[in-house]
């Protein structure tokens, strides 16, 4: 396969539609060439380390071969930076089991236009929610990530996730019970008034 066929112009999705076709690896590697700057930048900034950030560029690559072909994917770039994401919080959730936090009665207030927002400004915070929201049922988990950290609407989770509408606003409210527990097992009630 010459690779200057694949580079071309083409657009991400096309390279995707050639490699779930076809299975042809250079399609894959190709598409995620051009993010892998995102990729490391993301994983620096909740990893920390560059070493560590590296080694999820690689890592997630692997995952991506058989993701891709499971997954309805709108937009690539949208759709990698929550899998970065998600896999970097998932690695902070490893290295810290055994997190105890107590906080104010004022971090988290769950209502319809609650924003869950991870500012890196109180570490143990951002992993205590991290955490929680790594722990929801899948569905959940899903459709909060994309609610809350992609700002997306009702609509736009549906047609991100194929869930229905009915299901996306379910997925959401559990899910945001579901953190609030959580939270309130780890001591913290709500965010952001100190």
């Amino acid at each position: 396969m010459d690779v200057n066929q694949v580079q071309g112009n083409r657009t991400d999705e096309e390279l995707l539609h050639k490699y779930c076709a076809g299975g042809e690896l250079v399609y894959l590697v190709e598409v995620y060439k051009r993010y892998m700057p995102l990729v490391y930048g993301v994983a620096l900034k909740y990893l920390k380390r560059s070493e560590d950030a590296q080694d999820v560029v690689m890592q997630l690559f692997e995952e991506l071969i058989g993701k891709v072909k499971e997954t309805k994917i709108e937009s690539f770039k949208a759709w990698l930076y929550t899998c970065v994401r998600n896999y970097c919080l998932m690695e902070l959730r490893k290295r810290s089991r055994n997190l105890s936090v107590s906080l104010d009665d004022s971090f988290m207030e769950f209502c319809d236009d609650f924003h869950l927002t991870i500012t890196g400004e109180d570490e143990e915070r951002e992993r205590a929610l991290q955490e929680c929201i790594e722990a929801l049922p899948e569905k959940q988990r899903i459709s909060v990530n994309h609610f809350f950290l992609d700002e997306l609407s009702y609509k736009e989770v549906e047609e991100r996730t194929g869930f229905s509408l009915k299901m996306v606003k379910s997925f959401i409210q559990n899910g945001k019970r579901n953190l609030k527990m959580c939270l309130e097992r780890k001591g913290i009630r709500s965010y952001g008034t100190e």
